[in-house]
């Protein structure tokens, strides 16, 4: 990650929440059709009966307005903890160190993204006529199943699956980022950050394929009353006794390709807008 200058001072976290909160939209607007025909494929309902090939960009507010603050929080809070901890260890520890930054980012990120996915998901797989905006669609969750069990319902999950993925992907970003700069006299462009990042993303988006698939069935339950069939070992278990491995894996290529695409966007505009922010916006 390149570097920002004094990371302990109060500006310096500014410029990883500016770039961020745009790295964050950019990648959520370009990729949300991938997004949700990876939902629909992993619905219990069916990829047909949970909206087929129509209505792809249903839900794409509640994530263009969420994106930003989620994307934000934890790249501020990725790169924070990492300025405190990284000086501390031995350079051949600095993927631990990546990885705990990675943890402390996502725990505080999925406050704002379990929501929004709750809503959002429920969109993408809503066949009705009748229509229903994010709000209300977290309201009547709040008011029918409570603030843990509606409105964050899978947000250990939605952890337990973020977390292995950021475990994977920003060491490895930050391992061939690394490499590039060794190569390249200690310097990184975006389009190679980006290039790194999209590597990264379709790795981690391929080994944990299996959570998000649990995340999603989760997410997208009726109801609550069958608590042990609504965590994530008995779904796994659930779904591989029906449909296999190939079934643990169902919607991964859509979701390897939205990754790589994804990290090749994110990580590119994030280190772009991260200069530009250094360069201009910071004066």
């Amino acid at each position: 990650m390149a570097n920002s200058g004094n990371v302990n001072s109060p500006k310096s976290y500014l410029s990883p929440l500016f770039a961020g909160a745009t790295a964050g939209l950019s990648v959520d607007v370009t990729l949300y059709p991938l997004d949700t025909l990876k939902t629909r494929l992993q619905s219990q309902q069916g990829f047909y009966k949970a909206g087929g090939f129509s209505g792809v960009y249903r839900g794409l507010l509640t994530v263009a307005t969420s994106s930003m603050p989620t994307t934000a929080l934890f790249f501020m809070s990725y790169e924070a903890t990492k300025s405190v901890f990284q000086p501390l260890v031995l350079p051949q520890y600095a993927p631990l160190v990546h990885m705990f930054a990675a943890s402390v980012g996502e725990t505080l990120a999925c406050l704002i993204r379990v929501p929004t996915e709750i809503a959002k998901q429920r969109k993408q797989t809503y066949t009705g006529t009748e229509k229903r905006s994010s709000i209300r669609i977290l309201l009547h969750a709040f008011r029918t199943e409570g603030l843990r069990k509606g409105v964050y319902r899978g947000y250990l999950s939605t952890v337990l699956r973020d977390l292995p993925f950021s475990f994977i992907e920003l060491p490895l970003w930050e391992m061939m980022k690394s490499v590039v700069r060794a190569r390249n006299d200690g310097d990184i462009t975006s389009f190679q950050s980006a290039l790194c990042g999209s590597i990264a993303g379709g790795i981690a988006a391929a080994s944990t394929t299996p959570l998000d698939l649990a995340k999603t069935r989760i997410m997208l339950a009726d109801g609550y009353s069958s608590t042990r069939k609504l965590r994530i070992r008995p779904v796994l278990a659930d779904i591989y006794l029906q449909s296999g491995v190939r079934g643990l894996f169902a919607g991964v290529t859509p979701r390897m390709t939205a990754f790589m695409i994804g990290g090749f966007v994110f990580f590119g505009v994030y280190e772009h807008s991260k200069a530009i922010y250094d360069r201009h916006l910071a004066r």
